[in-house]
């Protein structure tokens, strides 16, 4: 596992975890995390793939947008890293933010990609989650925001401590204002690609947890029922960091989306 910085088309820095050897998989992660919030899945898909684990912008070592980036900017980007790294098609799944990036490279470049994973997206907020998301996003780009806050609505009493206190940790090293750029577009990107799922012909996945109130169920079940080739789950007893705390949950279901056989699904732990 290594991690690196590469020079994009443009010059600008792109942070990035590679593990492995084969097909490619693509990772992307929410906002205000990092390309190691993954690890678990590097661990579990490095023996069987070329795994990229991509920082986000204004997250890790990759630059932040200019100005005031909305979704389609994040999934223009995405589509110019995929293609820096000279590994498409590849397999793409993302996690929050990362989803919703993710879905937008499905629909805009499906050339880039030939299965999607999307974990943990939103969909469609309804008019109290959509208020409380902007309040948030507003606060942020005030200099304001309580990592706390966001741990709490993440993680239950019945998640490991030390996991709970990484994504903390992130979340404090995270620059502030390449976090609140981000959010404030996770916070209005529910709805971009939303009325485009039928463009997206390839293999998708879409899982959340059982627990996830602001990245539910029926939200992922309503993303997979719009794709051609979706298929939705849902993971018992998961919140928002299903991937971090479900591991072997997880990792069993990406294994299936990878067509992976039966004795690689299921690796990878939360260390």
């Amino acid at each position: 596992m290594i991690s690196k910085t590469l020079r994009g088309s443009e010059g600008g820095r792109l942070g990035l975890i590679e593990a492995g050897a084969g097909a490619p998989l693509v990772l992307l992660h929410g906002v205000g995390m990092c390309a190691a919030a993954w690890a678990p899945q590097i661990e579990a898909f490095a023996p069987a793939r070329h795994v990229f684990a991509l920082d986000l912008p204004g997250h890790g070592g990759t630059d932040m947008l200019p100005g005031a980036p909305l979704l389609p900017d994040y999934v223009a980007w995405a589509a110019a890293a995929i293609r820096a790294l000279g590994a498409g098609p590849v397999a793409l799944a993302g996690h929050s933010m990362g989803a919703l990036i993710a879905l937008g490279v499905a629909v805009e470049h499906p050339d880039l990609l030939d299965r999607v994973a999307l974990l943990n997206p939103v969909h469609r907020r309804d008019a109290k989650a959509r208020a409380a998301v902007l309040g948030r996003a507003r606060d942020l780009a005030a200099g304001g925001g309580d990592p706390e806050a966001p741990l709490a609505r993440w993680f239950g009493p019945e998640d490991a401590p030390d996991i709970r206190a990484r994504v903390g940790g992130w979340l404090r090293a995270v620059d502030p204002l390449g976090y609140a750029r981000t959010y404030a577009a996770f916070a209005a990107g529910d709805d971009v690609y939303a009325g485009r799922l039928a463009a997206v012909r390839c293999p998708a996945l879409v899982l959340t947890g059982a627990q996830d109130a602001n990245s539910s169920p029926e939200m992922a079940q309503a993303i997979a029922a719009g794709l051609a080739g979706g298929r939705s789950v849902v993971v018992p007893g998961a919140r928002h960091m299903a991937s971090l705390t479900h591991p072997e949950a997880v990792n069993a279901e990406l294994a299936l989306w990878l067509g992976l056989p039966g004795d690689a699904r299921g690796r990878g732990d939360a260390a």
